[in-house]
């Protein structure tokens, strides 16, 4: 029995370290797939910064360091400075827009005048 326990622990070992490295493969793979959409997502005109930071530390967590996190933390860290030089900067935030002005309206059709009556003739 003590021969059999002895080799059931390297296996047991292997195995789970084999199983390990697959999760870490699974893990590496959506945090990947994080990154991706982090960098998609600073592309779009109003990106949403929280969700992009948050794929970002996903990918960090998941312990990738590669040229895209510096690429992406660095989009991420130009578009909040971008951010803060424009707030406020809109025509809009200045001036209160005018309601367009009604046209003025037409005056009604002149309508022909109704031909007057004669008057009658007297008769002599």
């Amino acid at each position: 029995m003590a021969i059999e326990s002895a080799l059931i622990k390297p296996v047991v070992d292997a195995l789970m370290a084999l199983l390990r490295r697959g999760e870490n493969v699974h893990l590496q793979n959506n945090a990947e797939k994080a990154l991706r959409e982090a960098i998609r997502e600073l592309l779009l005109a109003n990106p949403d910064e929280n969700k992009a930071a948050a794929r970002i530390a996903i990918a960090k967590a998941a312990g990738i360091l590669s040229e895209d996190v510096v690429l992406a933390e660095d989009m991420l860290r130009k578009h909040r400075a971008t951010k803060s030089r424009t707030a406020g900067k809109s025509a809009s935030a200045h001036r209160k827009r005018k309601p367009a002005a009604a046209p003025a309206p037409e005056p009604p059709a002149a309508k022909p005048a109704a031909p007057k009556p004669r008057a009658k003739k007297k008769a002599k």
